[in-house]
């Protein structure tokens, strides 16, 4: 079961209704009891949270995250003592704009 059907169930289930008819669940349910109501919205939230953060792993350029070996290092450095923008390293190195600026003040090529 996917993320976002998982949350639809869920939040027909906080709001007191039955995932698979719409139709209010009893006074009596399980469903509607206050402690159960607040862990299933806290469900929702957590689940909204992966979501998101899975979203934005798919924005992510390839190279981000995976460690830098020594010849990258040495491309980057050439790159942008030829003048190269960090944006323009970012596309070439397959990594964020942030990645290469951090990369660069390691180097001690730019200052924080």
């Amino acid at each position: 079961m996917d993320t976002t059907t998982s949350l639809e169930i869920i939040r027909a289930l906080a709001n007191g209704a039955d995932p698979h008819t719409g139709e209010e669940l009893p006074a009596d349910s399980l469903y509607q009891h206050p402690q159960t109501i607040r862990a299933l919205f806290v469900a929702i939230q957590a689940l909204e949270r992966l979501q998101k953060a899975g979203v934005r792993q798919q924005r992510l350029p390839e190279h981000a995250g995976v460690a830098w070996s020594a010849e990258e290092d040495r491309q980057l450095i050439s790159g942008f003592d030829s003048g190269k923008t960090a944006r323009q390293l970012a596309k070439e190195h397959q990594r964020t704009e942030g990645a290469i600026r951090s990369r660069l003040i390691k180097h001690g090529k730019i200052q924080f």
